[in-house]
């Protein structure tokens, strides 16, 4: 590729990274600074040219050390393939040997789990915040329907949820274009505030925020609550760095993102300087009257987008914890033929939706909500730096003054807005945490649950060498049928339930048996010339063989798809669609006396089941040709 089409292709990559990666922390001029000193406020910022200076100065090194530094310079270096997000941390860290054994493992992707976990709470609260925060707009620009806030807030969410289904192809086209023109918007509107004070620009200074903490270290404590909100979707430019690249990523912020919301920052807070009754809305009121009910459609706009982000990003998560084995396999469905990254996931996209609402309603204001915002975020940011710079320690081998003094210096910093924050727990903080302690619970139960059920399972299955020597030995011979049969199994050291009573019952076997084990690895993506590991078993003597399938847990598994892969393997077995059947086992729980699980977590257990994907869709088998069996497993 030439330089000048590497170029464009970068800038086409960055301009799309505006939409997916940047909606989120975009957003944030239009609450955080409203909300620093907002009069509702249980510890409210008094308006004072010091605590002006203090706040905007606070914002801006706050952006600088956690997003620039934490995330842009160092986070987003560790890569899975390619792939980024705390569930790809877990996975590097479950790939590499690291020092502390199995032990020192569990203890890390536990920590990794949760704050996964606490990502559930933010994309429930994002897409409530920042509808509600541009729809108040109307308060300013257009009075007399102010009362129709929260209806059309309520109207807009339905909608962005009822569409989920769809896909974003052709809406994702128009992300970049629409956040390109909110930035510009912004970098405009913070210029024309910093015009009418060019004072404020003093704010770039360290002094003002470390005075601020020093000499009002009450208040400024009590402010990280609201200037976190500055910082809210840095996590995002991590999580989607798999679909853009490392660099486009960085350009897109370093150029374009960070400078334009630093400059609405500082606008605002020059309004603020010049008419401390600006406070009510310093985002609106920057703008001039005649531009503000545009302004309004604007943000909704941008609004809508990074709350799209958020959902597909827990659509992502979802997915990701289904893969490695912390939620059941959910019901997934692509929406786009080009691009495998687009999924829906109707059952979380209805919980979602739900919960949305319920935190409209209940919440009603942009303000209220922002008191229960921070805690996800920070607890979140706080888990990724521990665990990349025990990544960076072990792996890459850093220096341990550098990983001391630099993390420790991070996470001095992380944990002072997630103690913040915690303050605020009977004003809503509460909410992200139970959401987070909630959804860890399913994780780790799930997880427990399965390897239980999985020894459970090898115990009733058997040996499979075993079974096919007693199969050999069986007098009379077995009566084979016509066809290929493809059982689906968890490995290869035991034999298929469904085989096994296909035999014991129906004392058949299929003229060709192919034992199929599907794999996920700790990776994103595996190669299809890597996909496949073959065992004939003897295939010549019994005709039964064993074919092991590696997937990353960002791909698509297609077993239709697989037969084409292995037929050019040269596995002499007939796979003609025509005489292929998928024989699939099904395990129903039930709670029984077994140890290894207290009662409760068995119950949870076995309604987490419940949501369960069929095997058929999810593997994507032919319905006309899948037969499914069941058992029936004592947990």
């Amino acid at each position: 590729m030439s330089r000048g089409r590497r170029a464009s292709a970068q800038a086409a990559l960055a301009l799309g990274a505006l939409g997916v990666v940047f909606g989120d922390i975009g957003t944030s001029p239009l609450y955080t600074v409203q909300t620093l000193f907002s009069p509702s406020d249980p510890h409210p910022v008094r308006v004072s040219q010091a605590s002006i200076f203090g706040v905007i100065s606070l914002i801006f090194w706050s952006v600088t050390i956690i997003v620039t530094v934490t995330y842009v310079l160092l986070v987003m270096r560790a890569d899975n393939d390619g792939e980024g997000g705390i569930m790809a941390l877990i996975a590097l860290i479950r790939r590499r040997a690291l020092p502390g054994g199995r032990q020192a493992e569990l203890v890390l992707a536990a920590l990794g789990i949760f704050g996964a976990s606490l990502f559930f709470g933010d994309s429930m609260i994002t897409p409530a915040i920042s509808v509600l925060s541009a729809v108040e707009g109307v308060k300013v620009a257009a009075p007399s329907v102010a009362g129709l806030v929260i209806p059309i807030t309520v109207t807009i969410i339905v909608i962005l949820f009822m569409v989920q289904r769809l896909g974003t192809g052709a809406v994702g086209r128009m992300f970049g274009p629409v956040m390109g023109v909110w930035f510009t918007v912004l970098a405009l509107l913070g210029i024309r505030g910093i015009a009418a004070h060019p004072v404020i620009l003093r704010a770039l200074s360290p002094s003002y925020a470390v005075s601020f903490l020093a000499g009002h270290f009450g208040t400024a404590f009590f402010s990280l609550t609201a200037v976190v909100l500055a910082v809210t979707g840095a996590e995002a430019l991590y999580a989607d760095m798999g679909h853009f690249g490392r660099s486009p990523v960085r350009r897109a912020w370093l150029l374009v993102v960070f400078p334009a919301c630093i400059l609405n920052y500082l606008g605002q807070g020059a309004l603020i300087l010049g008419n401390r009754a600006s406070i009510s809305n310093p985002f609106f009121l920057l703008a001039p009257g005649w531009a503000r009910l545009a302004m309004v459609f604007l943000a909704t706009a941008a609004t809508v987008i990074a709350s799209q982000a958020v959902i597909s990003g827990a659509y992502s998560v979802a997915h990701q914890a289904g893969r490695l084995g912390y939620l059941p396999r959910l019901r997934i469905q692509y929406t786009s033929e080009e691009m495998m990254g687009q999924i829906y996931v109707p059952w979380i996209n209805w919980l979602l939706l739900a919960a949305v609402l319920t935190l409209v309603l209940a919440f009603r204001t942009a303000a209220a909500l922002a008191y229960a915002y921070g805690t996800a975020v920070t607890g979140t940011i706080t888990i990724t730096t521990l665990l990349f710079f025990y990544y960076a320690r072990h792996q890459w081998r850093w220096p341990l003054w550098a990983v001391l003094t630099g993390g420790g210096a991070l996470l001095v910093i992380d944990l002072l807005f997630f103690a913040a924050n915690l303050t605020k727990l009977v004003h809503g903080a509460w909410l992200p945490l139970l959401i987070g302690l909630i959804a860890f619970t399913v994780f780790i139960t799930w997880q427990h649950g399965r390897e239980l059920v999985t020894a459970r399972r090898a115990q009733a299955e058997g040996p499979l060498t075993e079974f096919i020597r007693q199969l050999h030995a069986r007098k009379p011979p077995l009566h084979r049928v016509p066809g290929t049969a493809v059982f689906l199994n968890r490995g290869k050291a035991t034999a298929p339930l469904a085989l096994r009573a296909n035999v014991e019952h129906n004392e058949i076997l299929h003229e060709h048996v192919l034992i199929l084990s599907v794999e996920t690895a700790p990776v994103p993506h595996v190669p299809a010339g890597e996909r496949l590991k073959i065992d004939d078993l003897g295939y010549e003597q019994d005709r039964i063989a064993h074919v092991t399938a590696r997937f990353g847990y960002m791909d698509q598994t297609d077993v239709p798809a697989l037969m084409r892969l292995i037929h050019e393997a040269d596995l002499e077995i007939p796979l003609h669609d025509d005489r292929l059947s998928y024989f699939v086992s099904r395990i129903e729980l039930v709670q029984g006396h077994a140890p290894g699980m207290s009662r409760w977590r068995k119950r949870l257990f076995i309604a987490t089941s419940r949501i369960t994907a069929d095997a058929a869709e999810s593997l994507r088998l032919p319905r006309d040709r899948t037969v499914i069996m069941g058992s029936r497993i004592e947990l």
